[in-house]
């Protein structure tokens, strides 16, 4: 055989493997497409309900985006790419890196206690409780704000909900020793940054962190200002056998920004993984000090609990054995009930935003995670 030929002959065989490499690919994705639009279809079977924004992604790949459902059930609104929900406690992660930003630049260490920051709080422990153990769940600190005024509860924001602080005088345990999950601490974060950099929360958020990201309808909620594209959060109520409103004014301490008010879609998300990855936000070995174990979760915890799970600076950090590690947050505020999960080693990101609360979002996204391993994707 003459050189040009055997030449001629490997171009086409590397052309027919490159081809057929691809094909592969086109139908592994199709064959996972279908398989996560059945599993969704069956939770979200009535399109008239409230339902889902789901989203995932492999690199800069969609590999499935599909809405499901009523985002607005007074106006009939479907859930669109871009409708907003509140992301509930998903928005810590948020918080965590705008510290964590700070502490970059030299304005904060994460070793700064309390007092540094309050010193109107009267307890000799906050010269104990650092920043590092109020972004994981570390604190001591327990959650008695109190529960006998409803329209505090309702209505409270994060100056107001943290309040009880002040006058605290007793622990739940030694800092740094023990896990509970606990919304106020994250709180304290609204009043932090103003304290630290002269910018108000809102703004400091818009500037340092939405607009760095492109997440341009991203915005947290206040009774006074409109949402874009907003979805409602909705139980089901079932006496009258119809999904009832759940979020402001109908469940309580939704008014909070830093702790779990952020409002975002499954797109505006996409784009603040992206920043993250390519490290805008924070550098590389700031975001792997954020996504490291700080503290082991117990089974008995009341929140946050899954096998093999740890919890960083805003992030439940869940290593199996023999599987990569997985990255993610809950989200629970009324009838709202997310996941926001990651599989860095994979560059793999998977997102689920329901505006009902009745979805078992561990399971739903361990089967999906499943599906991405049948298929190649992992």
């Amino acid at each position: 055989m003459k050189p040009q030929t055997i030449i001629n002959l490997t171009a086409v065989l590397l052309f027919t493997a490159m081809i057929s490499c691809k094909q592969n690919r086109q139908q592994s994705k199709s064959s996972f497409y279908s398989k996560v639009d059945s599993l969704f279809s069956a939770i979200y079977s009535d399109g008239n309900e409230p339902g889902a924004a789901v989203l995932a992604m492999k690199g800069d790949s969609v590999i499935f985006e599909k809405c499901y459902g009523i985002a607005d059930m007074q106006t009939k609104t479907p859930i669109t790419p871009e409708t907003n929900f509140c992301i509930a406690s998903v928005s810590k992660q948020f918080s965590a890196v705008a510290i964590l930003q700070l502490a970059e630049q030299g304005l904060l260490s994460l070793s700064d206690n309390l007092k540094k920051f309050f010193p109107e709080y009267k307890a000799g422990f906050y010269n104990r409780i650092t920043l590092h153990h109020i972004l994981s769940h570390t604190s001591g600190i327990p959650d008695t704000r109190p529960r006998t005024d409803k329209n505090f509860m309702l209505y409270s924001t994060d100056i107001e909900s943290c309040e009880y602080l002040i006058n605290l005088d007793k622990l739940n345990f030694e800092p740094g020793t023990e896990y509970e999950y606990i919304n106020p601490t994250f709180q304290l974060v609204y009043q932090i940054i103003p304290r630290v950099t002269g910018i108000d929360f809102d703004s400091y958020m818009k500037q340092r962190i939405f607009d760095v990201a492109g997440m341009e309808n991203s915005i947290y909620f206040e009774a006074e200002r409109a949402i874009p594209n907003m979805a409602h959060g909705y139980t089901f109520d079932k006496g009258k056998n119809v999904y009832a409103e759940c979020d402001y004014g109908e469940t309580n301490f939704f008014a909070s920004k830093a702790d779990g008010g952020l409002y975002t879609s499954i797109r505006d998300f996409a784009k603040w993984e992206k920043a993250l990855r390519e490290n805008k936000i924070i550098s590389e070995a700031m975001k792997k000090e954020a996504c490291s174990p700080k503290i082991r979760i117990n089974t008995d915890a009341e929140y946050g609990y899954n096998k093999n799970t740890a919890y960083g600076y805003g992030w439940f950090i869940q290593q199996n054995p023999n599987e990569p590690e997985c990255i993610y947050h809950l989200g629970d505020n009324g009838g709202f009930t997310i996941y926001a999960g990651k599989i860095p080693e994979k560059n793999i990101i998977l997102l689920i935003f329901s505006n009902r609360d009745d979805i078992d979002r561990i399971a739903t996204a361990d089967k999906i995670y499943a599906m991405m391993k049948e298929e190649g994707l992992l």
